[in-house]
């Protein structure tokens, strides 16, 4: 069984933001396969899961330092191993537009997959890093307050573009 993990903080509040593409980047490719799905929640596993055919998607309802939590229970009650888990998530490193699909290869720091790495004991499951860097070089916003920005509309447009990017390589 494949499982596919947005990272993102729960709550309208966050919907829009740049931390929350992982979030974003899951309903897409749900709504890709199939437009009419109902998420349940599983609050034993502390995350909202879709399961289609042999996948799972998965949005972790903790808040983003805490994913591991979510994570370790996923993989834990439904046996998967890790070269079958996709975790998606924004990576400052990576300009917006761009994205990285790796296996074991993180970031040098986001906290979502620092819990995932202490809580499961290894980074060696697939990243899908997905850009959000959009700031000039005379923005002088701190990473984490980037983060928590909402995108622009312009920018959002450029994320579906990605999306749709992801979705050819991890499905066609």
């Amino acid at each position: 069984m494949q499982a596919y993990v947005g990272l993102g903080n729960p709550g309208d509040k966050y919907q829009n933001n740049r931390h929350n593409v992982g979030y974003m980047a899951i309903d897409y490719m749900i709504e890709k396969i199939t437009p009419c799905v109902t998420w349940e929640s599983k609050p034993k596993l502390q995350s909202q899961i879709v399961k289609l055919d042999n996948s799972l998607y998965v949005k972790p309802q903790t808040f983003m330092n805490s994913s591991g939590l979510a994570a370790k229970k996923l993989v834990d009650y439904y046996k998967i191993n890790l070269e079958d888990l996709y975790v998606f998530y924004d990576d400052l490193d990576i300009r917006l537009g761009e994205y990285k699909i790796q296996k074991g290869k993180a970031p040098h720091e986001h906290n979502g997959v620092l819990s995932i790495n202490k809580n499961l004991g290894s980074l060696d499951f697939w990243h899908v890093r997905i850009g959000v860097d959009s700031r000039d070089s005379n923005n002088p916003v701190s990473g984490l307050e980037y983060v928590l920005q909402n995108f622009l509309t312009s920018e959002l447009e450029i994320i579906q573009k990605t999306f749709a990017k992801i979705y050819k390589d991890l499905y066609e």
